[in-house]
């Protein structure tokens, strides 16, 4: 944008324009990005991005010149003012996030070894995976046991789809059904 029609727009902007507001805006909004993404480490990026900081910055400016309290000379020193506060709104998002962003570190292979091992099912556990199994294939017709079993060693549905020979949704539709069964026969069994 030319600096002729920015200088217009920063007229119209201290009057209270709206559409001013919006078109100056859209003109620095790029700009002020690039200030912010020059300064965002790995870590921050996945904190907050620089979009988030120069829309923070421009909904509190938004205020300003809504209410008259800023007059700039001309469109150098609107953009000065915008980057200035852009650069404190960062600064203050970092110290924000400055603590997480230090605790947290990326597991490697070797980190892998500090973490506890799954434990082993309990033996109750077993019994009652073992008696909800035995419930699905009472509930399960037979023409969908095959369904039900590639579902069990943890095929997913495209995997079920392709040795079945049903459709994907048609796989998703039989378990959705069979879990519907199983859920009802349970509840008339427990109101009983």
């Amino acid at each position: 944008m030319k600096e002729n029609s920015l200088d217009t727009l920063l007229d119209r902007l201290t009057q209270g324009d709206a559409r001013a507001a919006e078109q100056v805006f859209l003109a620095y909004e790029p700009y002020l990005r690039m200030v912010v993404r020059r300064q965002l480490s790995r870590g921050l990026r996945a904190k907050f991005d620089s979009v988030d900081i120069v829309q923070s910055v421009w909904a509190d400016l938004l205020t300003g010149f809504r209410d008259r309290h800023w007059a700039f000379q001309d469109a150098d020193h609107l953009r000065a003012f915008l980057v200035k506060a852009t650069r404190n709104r960062f600064i203050d998002r970092l110290r924000q996030h400055a603590p997480a962003v230090e605790r947290e570190h990326q597991l490697s292979a070797d980190g892998m070894d500090g973490l506890a091992e799954p434990q082993a099912a309990r033996p109750s556990q077993l019994a009652q995976a073992d008696e909800l199994w035995e419930q699905m294939v009472a509930t399960c017709p037979p023409t969908h046991l095959d369904v039900l079993n590639l579902k069990r060693q943890g095929c997913s549905l495209d995997e079920i789809a392709v040795q079945t020979g049903f459709h994907k949704s048609s796989v998703r539709r039989i378990l959705y059904e069979l879990a519907r069964r199983l859920a009802v026969k349970q509840q008339n069994t427990s109101k009983g």
